[in-house]
């Protein structure tokens, strides 16, 4: 046996022990007994108990242990008792010191990161995401030192900032996990106003009251060239009373993703399907579309938010926003009320452009943060519920995932016609150009490095 380890007695040895303490207590009625040598001290303090005038019998009091845990039940907080006895007994499964928590620069894909699901299995894998909120475009365009990772909406903002950190000899790492198309979110009456005017058409497979509809985009940006307005539609036929001009609005163009992708779009489509090859082109191109933009949206607003809200048809009856913020919305809607928000329908542009938001890793935290979110099962599960078509490793499918969860739950699924013509927006320093024309944005903050 090892010098530095004390020998325990044997059953026989501790037996005897027993035995002579036994006798040597009992044959003493005295207040303060004679203990036997080499016997244990009692476990806690000797005091007398019994009725008057008896001779004072001896009890041993119960360990000091349990009279500390009921102590600290009475005083202290209930987290704090809870946490002080789950580190005494060993059962604390997850330690503090083990979850790392991410610097994170997002913009609307936020909301993936901060839907509670999200947040749990995360934490179970050790990462806390502390998120700071602002718009791709300032994402890209301000300084991202002291974070883990940023997450800009679309893959302009994200070549924005991959194109200066290698510039500048600190090359990034990227991960996809899913994409959303850009689309126009309506309500039923201005949808059913376009298909009167010979503007939209509903998808197939959407019976008497479908979710989807295909928007002539030329058509569309004629109405508000000619300066058109709902009423001169015909809106009133459906119980609405509107003088406005037909637009979409978006997020400002300086500030978001969504407003810059769109302007995008529309120059492609009014250009004939063609995108700028120059500087000059680019000017010219943005100073063409200008008047179709300028009167779009609230500058810093979130447009889905609005749309969302009880008085979102008043504020913006057409809205540029995500595929995957309208369909996280139908999905809620669907398990509160047992069947879908049929009064919020979608348009989706003819000439269609699907956003692929990158995750930008800028320290080794923020590689494996990317790299659990591009492979963990759950999180791919997590990201349909929301609305995203995650992309699949074993095809190059990103919706039939989504498909057969929207079918599921009886909610009609989008159809996204292989025939649709695909908008290709301008080289980045190009579609920079245009969107400084067109938003007479404010210089960019250095940043990036």
């Amino acid at each position: 046996m090892p010098a530095n380890r004390a020998e325990r007695p044997t059953g026989s040895a501790r037996a005897a022990r027993a035995a002579r303490s036994t006798s040597s207590t009992s044959s003493t009625s005295s207040a303060n007994p004679v203990r036997p040598a080499g016997s244990d001290p009692p476990a806690g303090p000797i005091r007398p108990v019994g009725s008057p005038g008896e001779e004072p019998r001896l009890a041993v009091s119960g360990p000091v242990r349990s009279r500390l845990r009921r102590t600290l039940a009475l005083v202290l907080p209930v987290p704090v008792v809870g946490l002080v006895l789950l580190l005494a007994s060993g059962h604390l499964t997850l330690p503090l010191d083990r979850v790392v928590t991410i610097e994170a620069k997002m913009a609307s894909k936020r909301d993936f990161f901060e839907d509670p699901g999200v947040r749990r299995i995360l934490m179970e894998h050790g990462f806390r995401v502390h998120i700071t909120n602002m718009g791709s475009r300032d994402i890209a365009t301000q300084d991202v030192a002291g974070y883990d990772v940023v997450f800009p909406s679309g893959q302009p903002a994200a070549d924005l900032i991959t194109r200066e950190r290698a510039k500048a000899g600190h090359p990034v790492l990227t991960y996809r996990p899913f994409v959303s198309p850009i689309v126009l979110a309506t309500y039923r009456e201005y949808a059913e106003t376009l298909r009167d005017a010979g503007i939209a058409e509903p998808q197939r497979g959407g019976a008497s009251a479908p979710l989807y509809y295909t928007l002539d985009m030329d058509k569309f940006l004629q109405q508000t060239r000619q300066g058109k307005r709902w009423k001169d539609l015909g809106i009133k036929k459906h119980g609405v009373d509107n003088g406005n001009k037909i637009l979409a609005q978006t997020s400002d163009v300086c500030d978001s993703n969504s407003g810059g992708t769109y302007l995008g779009l529309v120059s492609f489509v009014w250009h004939g399907n063609d995108a700028p090859n120059s500087g000059k082109e680019a000017d010219k191109y943005a100073r063409d579309i200008k008047d179709l933009l300028i009167e779009q949206g609230l500058p810093g607003s979130e447009r889905a938010e609005t749309y969302l809200s009880v008085d979102g048809k008043s504020i913006a009856p057409i809205s540029v926003i995500y595929e995957h913020q309208y369909l996280a919305h139908q999905i809620r809607y669907e398990a509160t009320h047992g069947k879908p928000d049929d009064g919020r329908v979608l348009l989706y542009p003819s000439t269609r452009f699907v956003t692929e938001p990158q995750l930008v890793a800028l320290s080794d935290d923020g590689e494996r943060l990317g790299e659990l979110v591009l492979e963990e099962p759950e999180l791919q599960h997590k990201a349909m519920e929301l609305g995203f078509r995650v992309r699949d490793a074993t095809s190059d499918s990103t919706s039939a995932q989504l498909a057969a969860f929207l079918a599921d739950r009886g909610i009609q699924v989008p159809v996204t016609s292989a025939d649709d013509t695909k908008a290709v927006l301008p080289r980045l320093p190009l579609l920079e150009r245009m969107i400084q024309t067109v938003g007479e944005c404010p210089p960019s903050q250095k940043g990036a490095q």
